[in-house]
């Protein structure tokens, strides 16, 4: 690899992906110069296009699409036909180094376009199918979202308040967590490849991937015999440890203390040193036991002060606090230069685009694309000019609806 040349660049990639859990894979290694096709049909769009916020007010274009299908060509085939599982083949054969899929399982088969029947016209296809319980088992074949899966994992059973139902995750947790892992095992299978020469089938079950993240609950179930349920914002080996309301509207801090040290800290920086060597506060298991009446006393301090200063003066005293951020977020100077670019599309305008939380410093990644707005709107480009196809050809697929 030439200096300065992306990490994935020549890496050719063919997405049949819709909402988060199948773009954002595709997405990612087009960071580092990967090339990719978001495929879509016209009479079944990206599921995701349609999600609020929509840029513009268009409710084609909805905010989820375009964030996770930056530097992306988009291009629509109908794969339900003959010619267009045909043509999909083609595009395969000729062009694609890998295949990303997160239907539901059994759909892609049923529409000839599986593993064991591409790797026929490409032995070396690396293929990635993503989906909720991956593609075996008992419940395989059952539909769901993101969403659905952090009640399987046991998320919700953990997220609440003790007294009160479970509470559901803010938007389809696990996909995110899924993405990343799919992304690890894509790495792996390109670099097997790179060495051997040889593809393979990558089988990611979503639920399986946010499991990961509950090996502590599994444990102290299966070890001890415990269950863990909703402790609101309180933590095992922590006190204090949640929100805490501030002057104003709707203003909180987060406050963690984990050490007898911290403790002492804390109980300087709110004017009460002795409140340290109270009995009922000495030591953790003191605290955890007069929780309630600790949240009180720390709750009247942080009620007088700005959130803002009451986070800066813990943490200058070395105590973990943080504000708890709401619109203000995105006046964070710092925050969105780091995790947003702002791109503009010819048609629906500028706007911000998530990119990735780590830089490479020989090899930075790239936004070079924003998403494809209009559906198929780089049909032309990607059939006559990337895969060949004479404009004649081009304009009959057009016409009999295959593209």
């Amino acid at each position: 690899m030439e200096k300065n040349e992306q990490t994935f660049a020549g890496v050719r990639v063919l997405e049949f992906t819709t909402v988060a859990a199948g773009p954002l894979i595709g997405t990612y290694l087009s960071f580092y110069g990967a090339e990719v096709i978001h495929v879509e049909a016209e009479r079944r769009p990206d599921t995701s296009r349609y999600l609020p916020p929509a840029i513009k007010d268009n409710p084609n274009w909805g905010y989820v699409f375009a964030s996770v299908n930056t530097n992306k060509y988009g291009i629509t085939l109908d794969i339900t036909t003959s010619q267009g599982r045909e043509l999909a083949k083609k595009i395969v054969a000729e062009w694609a180094d890998v295949v990303i899929e997160n239907f539901t399982p059994g759909v892609i088969k049923r529409n000839g376009l599986g593993y064991e029947e591409l790797k026929k016209v490409n032995k070396n296809l690396i293929m990635l199918s993503t989906c909720n319980l991956g593609q075996t088992g008992p419940y395989a074949t059952h539909p769901g979202m993101g969403s659905h899966l952090h009640h399987l994992a046991g998320f919700s059973h953990l997220t609440g308040w003790p007294d009160r139902a479970p509470v559901m995750l803010f938007g389809p947790y696990i996909d995110y967590i899924a993405v990343t892992m799919a992304t690890c095992a894509l790495l792996s299978a390109l670099d097997y490849r790179r060495h051997t020469g040889k593809g393979q089938y990558i089988d990611i079950s979503q639920l399986e991937s946010g499991l990961q993240f509950m090996i502590p609950v599994l444990l102290e179930y299966g070890v001890n015999g415990r269950e863990m349920t909703r402790v609101a914002n309180q933590c095992h080996y922590a006190a204090p440890h949640g929100a805490f309301p501030c002057r104003g509207d709707d203003r909180w801090c987060i406050i963690a203390v984990f050490t007898d040290t911290e403790w002492q800290r804390l109980c300087v920086v709110i004017g009460q040193p002795g409140l340290s060597k109270h009995p009922d506060f000495l030591t953790l298991n003191a605290r955890k036991q007069h929780e309630s009446e600790l949240d009180n006393l720390i709750s009247q301090w942080t009620a007088t002060l700005d959130a803002e200063e009451v986070m800066e003066r813990l943490q200058e005293a070395g105590v973990e606090a943080a504000v708890v951020k709401g619109k203000d977020l995105f006046e964070d100077s710092g925050y969105v230069d780091s995790v947003y670019k702002e791109l503009e599309h010819p048609e629906a305008g500028k706007y911000l685009t998530r990119v990735l939380p780590f830089t490479l410093s020989k090899t930075p990644q790239q936004v070079k694309k924003p998403f494809p707005a209009n559906l198929g709107e780089d049909n032309h480009y990607f059939y006559t000019k990337i895969l060949g196809l004479q404009e004649k050809a081009y304009q009959s697929l057009k016409e009999t609806g295959i593209i």
